[in-house]
């Protein structure tokens, strides 16, 4: 009898549960919620080789081979990405340049900001110093926010900054980094650096040293030469040089001087474009 009892209960329910259905007045079960999809960029942006096929492109937050030591997120492909107008003066500047015989080579470009907190929390484990011994052998982790070497925004994230270098043709090309391998300071002379096939700029690319300055004192000769010249090329098609690095400038006016994008850097995100 307790048995008949518990089967009839339970079918009432399910068949009050079913009317109600019916009636709207009790929602069908959600369908599993699925993840939500990546934001692509705004049709201003492109991808760089799509602009021009001729600038070499070393994307190092891709690899092991930058201050933090591992691929940096948000970096899917080894891919340039710029707001149209920054790619097509990046153009114009390597047209002049081939004539001379260098090439532009670029080490970042647009970048996400999830890859900016990668750097925020990096930055903040003052017990991770794998990289120290290249990128920041005279800094100490916990002066990096301080010194302005790490910060919560970057001009990157809006989408016409850019990392480069030039590199005298025919360029060779760069050995791969092998993590774990022995590290050399980023200001030591060239030819004990890592080897990069770049003209010798004073230091190597992100160094965190104020011999990174561009009108540093110290570099003079054919590594203050080699920086006007980069300079010199980028200037003439309206990019802004940030005088505490060498290598990184802004094209002006920005067409996003307000907006810190965070589609990742990958073909999809300019798929189109």
């Amino acid at each position: 009898m307790t048995v008949l009892v518990s089967a009839l209960r339970t079918l009432a329910v399910t068949a009050a549960a079913g009317l109600l259905a019916a009636t709207g007045t009790l929602a069908a079960p959600a369908p599993p919620a699925s993840a939500a999809p990546e934001p692509k960029a705004p049709r201003e942006f492109v991808a760089l080789s799509a602009v021009d096929p001729t600038i070499v492109q070393e994307m190092r937050y891709t690899t092991a081979h930058n201050f933090v030591g591992e691929p940096v997120d948000g970096y899917r492909q080894p891919l340039c990405i710029l707001t149209r107008p920054a790619a097509e003066a990046l153009h114009r500047a390597q047209v002049r340049l081939l004539a001379r015989g260098y090439t532009l080579k670029v080490y970042d470009c647009y970048r996400p900001q999830r890859a900016v907190d990668h750097f925020v929390r990096w930055a903040e484990d003052l017990a991770d110093e794998r990289m120290r011994e290249e990128f920041y052998p005279l800094v100490d982790k916990s002066r990096l926010f301080a010194d302005g070497y790490i910060a919560e925004k970057s001009g990157h994230s809006r989408g016409s900054t850019v990392d480069l270098t030039v590199v005298r043709l025919p360029a060779a090309p760069t050995r791969a980094y092998v993590p774990g391998e022995r590290l050399v300071e980023c200001y030591a002379p060239q030819a004990e650096r890592f080897p990069d096939n770049s003209v010798d700029m004073g230091t190597g690319y992100d160094c965190f040293d104020t011999r990174s300055h561009t009108d540093d004192p110290r570099i003079q000769g054919v590594q203050r030469a080699n920086r006007q010249l980069l300079k010199g090329a980028l200037g003439e098609q309206g990019f802004v040089n940030l005088p505490e690095e060498w290598w990184h400038f802004t094209f002006r006016p920005e067409p996003f001087p307000g907006t810190f994008f965070d589609f990742p850097v990958a073909r999809r995100s300019v798929a189109g474009h």
